[in-house]
């Protein structure tokens, strides 16, 4: 059967396709049958690894991490990236920082259980998948981030900074966008310095100094934000910052909306070659793409079903949403749940709040797994056996766990 002309539109939060001129209407029902069973297929691997995930982080609060001593002294670079997919941006910066450090293990650390980012938006591709092409294009090892999606900024951060602690980070590569007096927060970072973010400016709280007045965008304030961090939990990074100017013309929103839309082709120039064949693999084998799939069902049975007390003390909900949830249900849309979400510091606090009502855990299990994490240091993909060696020798954290 040939299909004449197709073309790939969102609907309901979901995917439908329509088909124009030519094409007989039993062929049309036929082929809409077709692909709603593959989102079905979809649906159920997401709400598979949700489950396994949502078991994974209520072990990990219950265990406390095990250290001992390094065993050799060969370099660790340590870079958290989402790869949400690895572009050339992301190529670009790991490149760099491998020319700086030569004989470093370059370590990816790509979040983690869940699936879902700092903006509590699913990722387009699971993190092995993701772990599959940052190895692909050079990276020695890659351990699993924390679950970003059910957590505030500031947990996360913390979580961040936690485990360049725990796999000893010698250094931490950076991208950043440059303008008129980051310079000078850059070098301040660099000498050890807690730059810090601050309501409308940012603050060397070692010199007692305001840097900058205003606001952020959202990579550099990252690095302000994971120096705060690091500095909270103790962690000396005097000259372990490696900052790398981002470089133009790579959009990650551009990239997703060409998948959505079947038009991969069109953002070619942004991928990297290993991106496009786990990418399209990943599509072969439904698994991909994720990042418009949520577990709607999930969300409002928890919504509509939970009382009041269990959705007040889930992670990210406030008291006055967990009301406004229980006085107006039942809900039938993830649209209908999202209009009676409070507003939160951060613009992505909705999101945050969705991905929370999809796991249903609660806030006390959230404190417990940041103050244990990382309990284990879980290995997503690594270069060879030997590299995996010399890193199980260098790193202090003892709990360590290969999941490929």
């Amino acid at each position: 059967m040939m299909i004449i002309e197709s073309e790939v539109f969102m609907f309901n939060d979901y995917f439908a396709i329509s088909y124009t001129f030519g094409l007989e209407k039993n062929k049309y029902y036929f082929l809409r049958y077709i692909f709603k069973v593959i989102l079905l297929q979809i649906n159920d691997f997401v709400k598979n690894f949700l489950k396994k995930d949502r078991q994974l982080i209520l072990e990990d609060s219950q265990i406390s991490p095990g250290y001992g001593e390094a065993k050799t002294d060969i370099d660790i670079i340590a870079d958290f990236t989402e790869y949400n997919p690895l572009h050339i941006g992301h190529l670009h910066c790991m490149l760099e920082a491998k020319k700086k450090v030569e004989n470093g293990i370059f370590t990816a650390i790509v979040p983690g259980p869940l699936e879902r980012s700092g903006r509590g938006l699913p990722y387009i591709m699971t993190r092995y998948a993701r772990a599959q092409a940052a190895v692909a294009v050079g990276a020695d090892v890659v351990v699993e981030g924390p679950p970003m999606g059910i957590m505030g900024s500031g947990q996360y951060s913390i979580c961040l900074a936690k485990i360049f602690q725990a796999l000893d980070a010698d250094y931490i590569p950076r991208g950043y966008k440059p303008f008129d007096g980051f310079e000078e927060i850059l070098k301040r970072i660099n000498k050890g310095s807690a730059v810090v973010p601050r309501p409308y400016k940012i603050v060397d709280l070692n010199a007692n100094q305001v840097l900058l007045k205003g606001k952020l965008d959202e990579d550099n304030y990252v690095i302000v934000s994971l120096s705060k961090s690091l500095h909270k939990i103790g962690f000396d990074f005097k000259d372990k910052f490696i900052f790398i100017k981002r470089i133009e013309g790579v959009s990650g929103t551009k990239i997703r909306e060409a998948v959505v839309s079947s038009e991969l082709f069109s953002v070619r120039d942004m991928l990297p070659s290993e991106t496009i064949e786990i990418l399209e693999g990943e599509i072969t084998n439904e698994k991909a793409p994720l990042h418009q799939i949520r577990d709607e069902q999930g969300i409002l049975k928890r919504v509509n079903e939970n009382s009041f007390e269990d959705i007040k003390s889930m992670s990210l909900i406030d008291e006055r949403t967990a009301r406004a949830f229980y006085d107006n249900r039942p809900f039938s849309s993830l649209d209908e749940v999202e209009r009676f979400i409070s507003r939160g510091f951060s613009r992505h606090h909705k999101h945050r709040v969705l991905s929370s009502l999809e796991v249903g855990i609660f806030k006390e299990v959230i404190h417990r797994y940041i103050e244990n994490y990382p309990a284990k240091i879980r290995i997503l993909n690594y270069k060879n056996k030997e590299i995996l060696k010399e890193f199980k020798k260098r790193i202090p954290h003892r709990r360590l766990e290969i999941c490929q």
